[in-house]
């Protein structure tokens, strides 16, 4: 079944509040897409934080973006957001439809029973009622209703969806709805790292600088009080002091809550010799964040301990294990494992006193890598699983 009455498989990667230059819709599921050549490739989602790269390799011309949302994610935008997306389900014609949100679930269901042989796949980035139930972003009972309405359409649409995606292996536990389900209809894929076109694969772990140096520490990813940025703040304040050539930390991503992002610029404008934000109110493209990791001599994912958090492994550890990036994070038995395995780094605890002395010690001392940079923790592997999948449905 290839759509539309022509040659090529019509895949649309639909979001809202994730940006069309997503990493997970735009360089994972998107390029493993576009590896066959009779595939065309439409993602939806928030206006990008820059424009496509034109340099892409040849195939990525069979990539298309379509901004359906921007601005605040409580604005009432969301709304128009459902109505441009049915209007591109209707213009495009998808054959197959991979839902990365959950609010746009309800319309999809919708076209799929309008559009005769169209089948769309449920992509479960998050445990959203847990998120909602726990975070405390909504009051009292909205946040309890949101969380049951939400877990309802989820397990709504999960059964009449051709497959559904885990984005964590926990999910397969934690989401009682997929009990009811066929386990074959269920693939984990994990936010593991692809590479940029053209970008060549670490082989060897980033080195840590000379004593006489600064020590550039990195905070990528979500910035949130919860993934820890104020403890990655007092965590690298206290290295700088400590460290022979000092520290600098560059935090670098997107902040959805102005408040925190209001008092995240006042303290690096009161201390900018070794503290660097980049990004902060908009999305930062994924380039970026590369760059940084490049540049970087120790990653920091200093979670606080969270029911929605606790179970999963970040996108930030496998791209900093895929960079060979030394790290330290929260106690976490998960993460634990791979950094013990991979000789990357150790765990500890950011909320009590730093000894920055023992600390600066085993930095200097500490043998990273010493198996070289792993390769189990990239996308290769993910994407052999996305094409079998779809094939199966195809």
């Amino acid at each position: 079944m290839l759509g539309s009455g022509s040659s090529q498989l019509v895949v649309l990667l639909a979001s809202v509040l994730k940006p069309v230059d997503d990493t997970r819709m735009h360089e994972k599921f998107a390029q493993t897409l576009l590896s066959r050549p009779n595939t065309q490739v439409h993602v939806v989602g928030r206006a990008p934080g820059n424009a496509l790269d034109r340099n892409l390799p040849k195939e990525f011309f069979r990539l298309h973006q379509h901004s359906i949302f921007e601005g605040s994610r409580l604005s009432l935008k969301r709304l128009m957001a459902q109505w441009r997306y049915w209007r591109l389900l209707k213009a495009l014609r998808p054959d197959i439809v991979i839902v990365h949100a959950p609010e746009l679930l309800p319309l999809t269901v919708l076209w799929q029973k309008m559009s005769i042989g169209r089948k769309f796949l449920y992509d479960i980035r998050e445990n959203y009622a847990l998120n909602i139930s726990t975070q405390r972003v909504y009051g009292g009972i909205t946040q309890r209703w949101l969380a049951a309405g939400l877990r309802w359409v989820e397990g709504w649409a999960a059964a009449q969806a051709a497959g559904l995606i885990l984005a964590e292996a926990s999910y397969a536990d934690e989401l009682p709805f997929l009990a009811k389900l066929d386990p074959n209809r269920v693939v984990v894929i994990e936010n593991k790292y692809q590479p940029d076109p053209g970008e060549s694969a670490a082989t060897q772990a980033l080195q840590l600088p000379y004593t006489v140096r600064p020590i550039r520490v990195l905070y990528s990813g979500t910035i949130s009080e919860l993934n820890g940025v104020w403890e990655a703040i007092a965590f690298t304040e206290q290295l700088h002091w400590a460290w022979p050539g000092g520290a600098h930390l560059t935090i670098v991503g997107f902040c959805q809550q102005p408040n925190l992002l209001r008092r995240l610029q006042e303290k690096v404008a009161a201390h900018p010799a070794w503290l660097t934000l980049v990004g902060g109110a908009e999305p930062v493209p994924h380039a970026r964040i590369v760059a940084e990791i490049n540049r970087s001599h120790l990653g920091l994912l200093p979670y606080r301990p969270h029911p929605s958090t606790e179970r999963c492994r970040p996108t930030k550890l496998f791209e900093y294990l895929a960079h060979g990036l030394p790290l330290i994070s929260s106690p976490n038995a998960l993460w634990q494992a791979l950094l013990s395995k991979h000789g990357a780094g150790w765990q500890l605890d950011f909320t009590q006193p730093l000894d920055r002395t023992a600390v600066v010690a085993r930095l200097q001392t500490s043998n990273f890598y010493p198996l070289g940079v792993p390769t189990e923790v990239l996308w290769t592997e993910e994407g052999k699983k996305l094409w079998l999948l779809l094939d199966s449905l195809v």
